[in-house]
């Protein structure tokens, strides 16, 4: 049976995907070890891997890559949270999928795959960090969801603004330090968000990011759920800081702000 390989390096990444032949479906899941909705896709995907055999050349193949230490591979496929899955065949991508909706994962590789796992039995999938959404349900917040006959039901404005509310709610909440900026920490598209990621790297904190300028939606979403026009903007614990002015403030004013996010943060008293 298949099994989801690290990749350990970008070379290693190159070497392995170019090594395989144009029809073989590769899913490729990019995760952060801070991430708690990681460990349940990672679960999530390794069922999937074993319902498919080991052939020569594969099939299907499933990898597993560390956005944060691969930052290159990121952005190549417009990683902006984890976990992130991409499905590739060909250097072409087929889909993207961001957030842990295990049921759509599914859907996705079985979709591509073909009927390779028809006559296997569903694999066993552990019960979801968050809720899973209908089938039939909308793959972004303000996409209409269809209906049985895969026909779209319009949402009023209200039902978009709470749909889309909901998922910010989520995204806020993904790591216990969350950071809104515009592009990626390896490449940030302002001076704020370049500052605010040095920072952070400067202190050691581990935090997830979420690039607003990938998703106009989130982008123009959190400024009315946070109450907070600008970008960058900085989470903890699912509540908001501020921005770049407001996280220098608090670190004039208490010098260990952040410290027990810091990987270097010395060890609890016994």
């Amino acid at each position: 049976m298949s099994t989801l390989i690290e990749i350990p390096s970008e070379a290693e990444f190159t070497s392995y995907i170019t090594s395989l032949p144009p029809t073989t479906l590769n899913v490729l899941y990019f995760h952060a070890p801070w991430a708690a909705p990681c460990t349940q896709m990672r679960a999530v995907l390794s069922a999937l891997a074993s319902q498919y055999p080991a052939t020569s050349p594969p099939t299907v193949t499933f990898v597993s890559i560390n956005a944060e230490e691969l930052p290159d591979i990121s952005e190549d496929y417009d990683v902006t949270a984890v976990p992130f899955v991409v499905l590739l065949r060909n250097g072409q991508i087929l889909e993207s999928i961001s957030g842990s909706e295990a049921a759509r994962v599914r859907d996705a590789v079985e979709r591509h795959a073909g009927g390779a796992s028809a006559s296997a039995a569903k694999p066993t999938i552990p019960p979801p960090l968050s809720a899973v959404p209908r089938e039939t349900g909308p793959t972004t917040a303000t996409q209409p969801p269809a209906n049985a006959n895969g026909a779209t039901q319009a949402l009023t404005p209200e039902q978009s603004k709470e749909a889309l509310f909901a998922r910010l709610a989520d995204l806020v909440k993904a790591a216990p330090v969350m950071l809104f900026m515009k592009g990626t920490p390896s490449a940030p598209q302002c001076g704020f968000s370049r500052q605010l990621v040095a920072i952070l790297r400067e202190r050691s904190v581990k935090y997830g990011f979420f690039n607003i300028l990938a998703d106009e939606d989130v982008r123009q979403g959190l400024k009315e759920f946070a109450d907070w026009p600008t970008f960058p903007q900085l989470w903890v614990s699912g509540e908001l800081v501020g921005g770049l002015d407001i996280v220098k403030e608090e670190i004039n004013n208490d010098p260990t702000f952040l410290h027990e996010f810091s990987v270097n943060k010395a060890p609890a008293a016994a």
